[in-house]
C-alpha cells in the first residue's frame, strides 16, 4: 500500500499531533514509488502528468528514490487517478515502501551487466589486436550472434521506456539509447548484408552492444550509489525494535509486537536493549544512548519522571516505561517524516534543472540530425554520418542532470540527521548557507532556561512567607519558567501551593487573580510601570538588582487605595555550556549575532556579558509578539536571518526569519514553524547546520556544473566526429556515477567544535 498521510492546512499551538488530529483536512499527500524513470525528462513527463489529474495541487518526484509525493484535495478515487496517471505515462505505480533501495547485496543485479560484459568481450577484444597489428576480427555473422541478445534482449527496457515516452509525445534517456544503438546494429546489418562476397566489411556490431552493455553498468553503479544515499532513512527506521515487553495487569512480561502497544502500556527494557517507544520512566534508573536521535555521543542519566525516546539505547539498568506516545506520534517517527520530507522535497536550484530537461531530448535529437545531414552535406559516408550522429545521441543522456540536486540532498540531509541536524525542507537547505545574520532567543537557547528565583524582597511590614505562597499561588498554573521558578521556591520551604481563583494571563506581561479574597497581579516591572505602579521603598532594591543582571517581577495586591506592591522577586539564569564558545566560532565565520530577549536591558546586557555579545547584539525588552518585527528588521537590508528558538513564542519570528531553526529541546509548535530542528540543545549546532547547508549546496552546484560539462563539451565533439559511440557511451555512464560519488562524500561531514 502507498502511504496516505492527512496533512492539516492550519495548526494550534499545542503539539503537531493533537494540531494534526483537531484540524479538519482539506489537503491529502499520496508518496508512491515510480518504476521506470531514467533521467530529468522522465521526472518532468511524471510530473506533468500528475499536475494535469483534477485536484491535484502539486506534485514534485525525485530520480533518487525513484519516488512521488503528490498533494490533492481529498478525493475516493484520487488514489487510483493518480497511480493511472502514472502508468498512462509510461511508467509503474508502486508502493511507497517499494520506492526505497533495500540494504541488498552490493552486487545485487549485476547478472545482466555480466551477461553484456561476456558476450561484447569477444567483439572489444580484436579491435584492441589492431592496435598491436594483430588482425582478430569475428566473422561478421559471430559478431551478429553476440551483438543481437545485447541489443534487443538486454536491451529490452530502453526500447519499452523510450515506446513509452513516444507515444506520449515526449522524450528520455531510453529513447536515445535505443535510437542510438538500433542505428549501429542496423547499419551492420545493411553493411554485412550488401556487402560483396569473400570481403569483410567494418562492422559496428561491436559500438552497439558495448554501449548498451556500458549504460547498463552505469544504471547498476548508480542504483549502488542510491542505496547509499539513503542509508540515513534505513538506519532511522532499524531503531524500531519489532517486539515489546508489555507488563501485564499480573505484573508477568508479555512479548507483543510493537505495532500492538497501546497508549499507557506499561513497558519493561532491559539493559542494552532499544527502548521500543515513547514514555515516562516509572520504575528504575539508567543511561540512555540517544545518539542516533540527537547525535549526542554521551549517554543521558534518566531517573523516574524522565522522558524516553523510542529508538535510544538502554544502559545497564532495568526500567519500566508508561508508553506516551505510538505510531507515528511518537518522536522517532516524526523525525523519520522530517528526513523523509527534506529527500523528497525539491530545492530552488532545481527549477534551472527542469526547464532545461523539458526540451533537452528534442534538442538533442534535432542536433543528432543535424550532425547526420551535416556529415553528408560534407562529403562523407551514411556510415561515417550515422555513425557521428549515434555518438551525439548517446553521450547526450541527461541522467546525471536529473540526479544532480536529489542525491546531493539526500547525502547532506542524512548525515545532518546523524549528527542531530533535521532539516525540514529543501528551501531552507539552500538558504541556510547565504545566511549573515543569526538572531537567538534566550532563555532556553542560550540559556539554560531554567531561572532560579536568587531573591525576594517583601516590603516593609509585610510578611515575607505570606507572600512568597500567594505569589506561588499565582503562578501555579503556569508554565513559564520564572513562574515554575516561584513555584519552586514555595516547595522547598514546604509551602502548600493553593489554587487560585479567576486567574488570567496578561501575554508577555504576567497574570492576575484571586487568592482567597484578595485581588493581586504579578508580572513585568514594565507592566507595572504601564499601570502606573510607584515601586516606593522597593525602588533602591530593584535598581541594585537590575544592575547586578537579574531579571525582576513585582507582586502587586489590588485596594481600595489602588496597586500597593507586596514583594520584588529576582530571578536569575545560566548560560548554556559551550555556547559562548559556539557564539565566537559563528562570529569567526563573518556572522552577525543578535539575542532578543524580554528581559530589561540590564538584565539582558548582563547575560550578553557573559554569552561574550556587546551592547550593540543585544536588543532587551522584547515582547514576545514583537520578536517577528524585529526578525523583519534584521532582514532590511538584504541580510538573509536565521531565528534560533524553542517556546510557543517564538513560532511567529521563527516563521518571519529566511530560515527558522528550533531546539528539539523545546515545543512542537516551535519545531513546526522552523525550516531546520536542532535535536538536542546545543548551539553548536546552529554553526553545524550553516556548514552542512553550504558543503550541500556547493555539492548541488558542482553535481550540476559537471553534469552540464558533460553535454556541453561532449555533443559538440560527437557531432565534430572526435567522439566514436563506444567513448560517448562510456562518458555517459561515467556522468551519472561521478555525480553520486561526489554527492556521496558528504557522508564523511562531521560537526566541527570550534
Amino acid at each position: 500500500m502507498a502511504r496516505l498521510i492527512i496533512h492539516p492546512m492550519t495548526t494550534s499551538t499545542t503539539t503537531l499531533s493533537s494540531a494534526a488530529a483537531a484540524s479538519s483536512a482539506s489537503s491529502a499527500t499520496l508518496d508512491l514509488g515510480v518504476g521506470g524513470m531514467t533521467c530529468a525528462s522522465c521526472v518532468s513527463r511524471v510530473e506533468k502528468a500528475l499536475k494535469k489529474v483534477p485536484g491535484v495541487q502539486n506534485a514534485t518526484v525525485n530520480l533518487a528514490t525513484e519516488s512521488a509525493r503528490v498533494s490533492y484535495a481529498p478525493s475516493p478515487q484520487m488514489d487510483a487517478q493518480i497511480r493511472r496517471a502514472v502508468r498512462n505515462a509510461g511508467y509503474e505505480p508502486r508502493a511507497a515502501e517499494e520506492a526505497m533501495p533495500e540494504d541488498l547485496s552490493p552486487w545485487a543485479g549485476f547478472a545482466p551487466v555480466a551477461i553484456g560484459l561476456l558476450l561484447s568481450a569477444p567483439l572489444v577484444v580484436p579491435m584492441l589486436g589492431d592496435l598491436l597489428g594483430k588482425h582478430w576480427m569475428l566473422p561478421a555473422w559471430q559478431q551478429f550472434l553476440l551483438a543481437t541478445p545485447v541489443q534487443f534482449i538486454l536491451g529490452a527496457r530502453f526500447y519499452k521506456a523510450g515506446w513509452h515516452a513516444l507515444k506520449a509525445l515526449s522524450g528520455n534517456m531510453d529513447l536515445l539509447v535505443a535510437i542510438g544503438t538500433s542505428a549501429g546494429w542496423g547499419l551492420s546489418m545493411w553493411l554485412w548484408l550488401s556487402a560483396e562476397a569473400d570481403t569483410m566489411p567494418h562492422l559496428y556490431f561491436e559500438a552497439s552492444a558495448v554501449v548498451v552493455t556500458l549504460v547498463l553498468l552505469g544504471k547498476w553503479l548508480e542504483a549502488r550509489a542510491k542505496r547509499q544515499t539513503t542509508a540515513a532513512i534505513r538506519a532511522l527506521h532499524a531503531l524500531r525494535p519489532e517486539v515489546a515487553h508489555v507488563l501485564q495487569g499480573s505484573g508477568e512480561e508479555a512479548d507483543l509486537p510493537v505495532a500492538e502497544v497501546l497508549l499507557g502500556d506499561r513497558l519493561v527494557v532491559r539493559p542494552g536493549e532499544r527502548i521500543p517507544m515513547d514514555g515516562l520512566l516509572q520504575e528504575g534508573q539508567t543511561q540512555v544512548d540517544e545518539s542516533m536521535l540527537t547525535g549526542e555521543p554521551l549517554p543521558v542519566t534518566k531517573q523516574p519522571g524522565d522522558k524516553l525516546t523510542g529508538g535510544s539505547i538502554n544502559g545497564d539498568g532495568r526500567v519500566v516505561l508508561q508508553v506516551s506516545a505510538v505510531g507515528s506520534e511518537s518522536v522517532l517517527a516524526q523525525i523519520i517524516r522530517l528526513v523523509e520530507d527534506a529527500q523528497a522535497a525539491k530545492a530552488p536550484i532545481q527549477r534551472l534543472v527542469d526547464q532545461v530537461s523539458a526540451v533537452f531530448v528534442p534538442v538533442v535529437l534535432v542536433i543528432g540530425l543535424l550532425t547526420l545531414l551535416g556529415w553528408l552535406w560534407a562529403g562523407a559516408g551514411m556510415e561515417t554520418a550515422l555513425i557521428h550522429a549515434v555518438a551525439v545521441l548517446v553521450i547526450a543522456c541527461p541522467c546525471a542532470l536529473g540526479l544532480a540536486t536529489p542525491a546531493a540532498i539526500m547525502a547532506g540531509t542524512g548525515v545532518a540527521a546523524k549528527n542531530g541536524i533535521l532539516i525540514k525542507d529543501a528551501q531552507a537547505l539552500e538558504l541556510a548557507h547565504k545566511v549573515d545574520t543569526v538572531a537567538f532567543d534566550k532563555t532556553g537557547t542560550l540559556t539554560v532556561g531554567r531561572p532560579r528565583l536568587v531573591a525576594f524582597v517583601a516590603a516593609p511590614d509585610v510578611d515575607e512567607a505570606a507572600q512568597l505562597a500567594i505569589a506561588a499561588s499565582l503562578q501555579s498554573g503556569s508554565e513559564h519558567p520564572l513562574a515554575r521558578a516561584v513555584v519552586a521556591a514555595a516547595q522547598e520551604r514546604g509551602m502548600t501551593v493553593a489554587q487560585p481563583d479567576g486567574l488570567r494571563a496578561v501575554p508577555g506581561r504576567g497574570s492576575e487573580g484571586e487568592v482567597g479574597v484578595r485581588s493581586y497581579l504579578i508580572g513585568s516591572l514594565r507592566w507595572m510601570d504601564e499601570l502606573g505602579v510607584d515601586l516606593g521603598a522597593l525602588a533602591p532594591q530593584a535598581q541594585r538588582l537590575q544592575g547586578e543582571g537579574a531579571t525582576l517581577a513585582l507582586l502587586v495586591e489590588r485596594t481600595t487605595q489602588g496597586l500597593s506592591p507586596r514583594a520584588l522577586m529576582a530571578f536569575a539564569d545560566e548560560p548554556k555550556a559551550g555556547a559562548k564558545e559556539a557564539l565566537a566560532a559563528l562570529r569567526a565565520r563573518g556572522i552577525r549575532i543578535v539575542m532578543i530577549s524580554g528581559d530589561n536591558q540590564g538584565a539582558a546586557l548582563a547575560m550578553g556579558a557573559r554569552l561574550g555579545l556587546g551592547a550593540d547584539e543585544v536588543m532587551a525588552e522584547v515582547l514576545p509578539g514583537d520578536k517577528a518585527a524585529k526578525v523583519a528588521a534584521l532582514k532590511v537590508g538584504g541580510h538573509t536571518v536565521v531565528m534560533v528558538g524553542d517556546g510557543v513564542n517564538d513560532a511567529p519570528a521563527l516563521a518571519a526569519a529566511d530560515v527558522g531553526m528550533a531546539m528539539g529541546t523545546g515545543t512542537d509548535v516551535a519545531m513546526h514553524a522552523a525550516g531546520i530542528t536542532l535535536m538536542r540543545g546545543d548551539v553548536a549546532l546552529v554553526a553545524g547546520a550553516l556548514d552542512i547547508s553550504h558543503r550541500t549546496v556547493m555539492k548541488i552546484r558542482q553535481n550540476l556544473f559537471w553534469a552540464f560539462a558533460y553535454n556541453v563539451a561532449g555533443i559538440p565533439l560527437a557531432a565534430l566526429g572526435f567522439l566514436s559511440p563506444v567513448v560517448a557511451g562510456a562518458a555517459m555512464a561515467l556522468s551519472s556515477v561521478s555525480v553520486i560519488s561526489n554527492a556521496l562524500l558528504l557522508k564523511r561531514w562531521r560537526l566541527r567544535r570550534d
